[in-house]
């Protein structure tokens, strides 16, 4: 970075910007049997060249399943609307997709989603005996020179690339302002526009790597 960016600072609070809700699906073992179980696994870095880590799958929750985790984000974000964006051609919008990473297959990777495409998005843990660390974090810009600086990235810019004018940071440029721990069932509901990751991943057997299902969605 030439000059210091101006993301604004907000820190990440419960309720406000970030949303948690344990017992979630009424058949969670159920789903994750399923999603363990899927077979047509599009792959991800370090596999291919695609920027997403792992491996995905699309359709993760049946119709019903998915009414249930629409109705609790409206009520959380009173949201009178939500619809998934149409991205443009050659771009993949990847709500309701299962997620399967292992460890070494990828890192913490702070970014934000496209302000375009979304305006919350949502994760849904699904590894029965996960690793509590290995959950959602926030994180906040870190300074060559020590100060901490801002996690929202706003108008005019889409996404953190385009408000930062590089591609990516190294995981030393970002603090780890909140964690959400990795509970199997728990859903973390957040604002797309903060600085956000994965905490980590678990796993070299595959039923023992990290399983969640990804949501976003415009408002």
């Amino acid at each position: 970075m030439s000059s210091k960016p101006t993301l604004t600072y907000r820190r990440p609070k419960l309720g406000r910007d970030y949303w948690v809700q344990d017992d979630f699906l009424l058949n969670a073992d159920e789903v994750s049997r399923r999603c363990y179980g899927r077979t047509d696994w599009e792959l991800g870095a370090p596999h291919t060249n695609q920027a997403w880590p792992g491996r995905r799958a699309a359709q993760a929750l049946t119709p019903d399943e998915l009414e249930r985790v629409d109705a609790w984000v409206r009520k959380m974000t009173n949201a009178k609307r939500l619809w998934v964006e149409p991205v443009p051609e050659g771009r993949a919008n990847y709500h309701n997709y299962a997620q399967l990473v292992g460890m070494g297959e990828s890192r913490p990777r702070p970014h934000t989603d496209s302000r375009l495409e979304c305006r919350y998005a949502a994760v849904l843990y699904l590894t029965p005996q996960p690793d509590p660390r290995a959950g959602t974090s926030f994180y906040r810009l870190r300074y060559p020179d020590g100060p901490l600086g801002g996690n929202l990235c706003g108008s005019p810019h889409a996404d953190l690339s385009q408000a930062l004018g590089v591609r990516s940071l190294p995981l030393a440029a970002w603090h780890e302002d909140v964690r959400v721990e990795n509970r199997f069932n728990r859903i973390v509901l957040y604002r797309s526009d903060l600085v956000h990751s994965a905490s980590a991943y678990f796993g070299f057997e595959y039923l023992d790597m990290r399983m969640t299902v990804t949501f976003f969605w415009m408002a």
